[in-house]
């Protein structure tokens, strides 16, 4: 889309690792004793609002420093994820067993990105795929012979490309300017859809998994358990000693 190199795109990622970095450790320093569950809250509230966030400034003229603000958001929450969840995992079992609950748990992650990318590639190829379509077909400057080739040619899936990529294919078979400007508006307008629905599907994601912090943990790992003030009058043995 911004047709960026890989050494580029690399230096716009420098934000979100140094702050999954500085959360990372910064949390468990100088909040020791913060509640495994309210962290993990606090990191997922942090990814939807940067995804929200991103799907706001997402628009036709945005350039690459549009990314810096939700990526610095992004990698504070999963930060403040990493701080808290590998603890509270091995701790939940002898200690005999934490190899074997430190394996899976790393088995787990691979599992969920390799899953999470799926499922977000595969909503941004299949809206993109029905709006660039639809976009062709409905369009009045594209001539019927260029509608015809493109449902066959995307039929099954339409790769996210660049404007350079699209105008050099359409020019390279022959098309007039008028019919490739076309063309590079409904593809321009197709991916931004595209873009925001993937991300829309990881703001939900997000939203979700808040549900499911109510089985965290509220006590740190190793914190003493709480024992109501009234457990001595309860128990006839204690009153007894």
């Amino acid at each position: 889309m911004l047709e960026l190199s890989a050494l580029q795109t690399g230096v716009r990622l420098v934000p979100l690792s140094l702050a999954l970095l500085i959360s990372a450790i910064g949390v468990p320093r100088l909040w020791p004793k913060a509640s495994p569950r309210r962290v993990v809250r606090v990191g997922l509230v942090l990814l939807l609002a940067a995804t929200v966030l991103l799907i706001a400034l997402l628009d036709a003229n945005a350039t690459a420093s549009v990314v810096t603000v939700p990526l610095l958001i992004v990698g504070l929450g999963i930060g403040a994820l990493a701080s808290q969840l590998g603890a509270v995992t091995v701790s939940a079992v002898p200690d005999e067993e934490s190899p074997e609950v430190g394996g899976l748990q790393n088995t787990a992650l691979n599992l969920g990105a390799s899953l999470g990318t799926a499922l977000v590639g595969s909503v941004l190829i299949a809206t993109l795929t029905t709006l660039f379509l639809q976009g062709v077909l409905d369009h009045p400057n594209i001539p019927d012979s260029l509608k015809s080739q493109a449902q066959v040619t995307f039929g099954a899936g339409v790769p996210f490309l660049s404007d350079t990529a699209v105008r050099t294919a359409l020019e390279a078979n022959g098309v007039d300017a008028s019919t490739t400007q076309a063309v590079l508006q409904v593809n321009a307008d197709a991916r931004l859809a595209a873009l925001r629905a993937s991300l829309f599907v990881v703001a939900l994601v997000a939203a979700i998994a808040l549900f499911f912090t109510r089985w965290i943990p509220a006590e740190p790992p190793g914190a003493p358990a709480m024992v109501p003030k009234d457990a001595g009058a309860m128990d006839p043995q204690i009153q007894s000693e």
